[in-house]
């Protein structure tokens, strides 16, 4: 269970919990559904020795507020979340890196307040965004099956998914870590943000427009095995004038678990590339083989 309580940033109605490890420029780490602050533990003890690492839980994650009504979870409350927590920091920019609902919030925030993201690493991003009618069904039976059988009964059940399956097979001491963490999460702020957030956000390929003129560096990262985020990844990549795409072969959602010492790797690299202004754009998207 949690026992740290402090420190809390008061934004936008709710305290946020975070952590602020290290020294250096900043990096935010924003987690997915099924995580917490605790999900970055494995890149925070690689990054920490060149950066100042901020992880936090959104709301509806303890230690940080758990609202107990609907109307107070939407991707719209997440977005200036994270900028007032940006704000409480004193930070004017930052690399912002985020997983899954939080790689959405980070590709939001980004088209929303540029000038805060010196880069953005948008990891197993875009679930809903195809297979529409699946993941509504998907959204729906999750939280009836949270409401009904509880956080124990949910958290054994959507660890056992498929694209959570990779992980399970190379790392099973990892998974049950997993597992037993999401089992700690707040039924009400897990219930409200399947239907506040991930049911009610637009999807990826809806952003095309403000995408195709958000020049800002970004990695897109995801695993070959992450068949919801697989295409919205590709999208990503032709969309974002100042993309790069890495994949992981044989790897599920959580790649920044699976496979850390690559995920680190790429990840510093690609900071590497952007802080020394060797991240180039790219002129045009073809499929010819001669130049133009």
């Amino acid at each position: 269970m949690f026992h740290r309580a402090v420190p809390h940033a008061k934004v936008n109605g709710v305290e946020l919990f975070y952590e602020d490890t290290g020294s250096g420029y900043p990096v935010v780490f924003c987690h997915e559904f099924a995580g917490d602050y605790r999900s970055w533990e494995l890149q925070v003890g690689a990054f920490d020795r060149q950066y100042r690492c901020i992880t936090y839980c959104h709301r509806g994650y303890p230690p940080s507020s758990v609202p107990t009504h609907l109307e107070a979870y939407s991707q719209d409350h997440l977005i200036e979340d994270l900028r007032g927590l940006l704000d409480h920091l004193g930070l004017q920019q930052a690399h912002i890196v985020g997983f899954s609902m939080g790689g959405s919030v980070v590709l939001n925030l980004a088209l929303r307040y540029p000038d805060l993201c010196r880069s953005i690493t948008v990891v197993g991003t875009g679930a809903g965004s195809t297979n529409r009618e699946r993941f509504e069904r998907d959204i729906h039976a999750t939280v009836q099956l949270i409401r009904s059988r509880g956080m124990r009964v949910f958290a054994d059940t959507y660890a056992e998914g498929p694209t959570r399956q990779p992980y399970k097979r190379k790392d099973p001491y990892g998974w049950s870590v997993f597992r037993e963490q999401l089992a700690e999460h707040a039924a009400d702020g897990q219930a409200y943000s399947m239907q506040g957030v991930m049911l009610s956000r637009p999807t990826i390929f809806s952003l095309e427009p403000g995408l195709r003129e958000l020049n800002v560096p970004a990695l897109i990262a995801i695993g070959d095995e992450d068949e919801p985020c697989v295409d919205v990844a590709v999208f990503l990549k032709r969309t974002l004038p100042l993309a790069g795409l890495l994949v992981l072969p044989q790897s599920g959602h959580a790649i920044n678990l699976e496979e850390p010492a690559i995920f680190n790797a790429s990840v510093l690299e690609f900071f590497r590339m952007v802080e020394s202004d060797r991240w180039p754009a790219r002129t045009a998207v073809t499929t010819s083989l001669l130049p133009p």
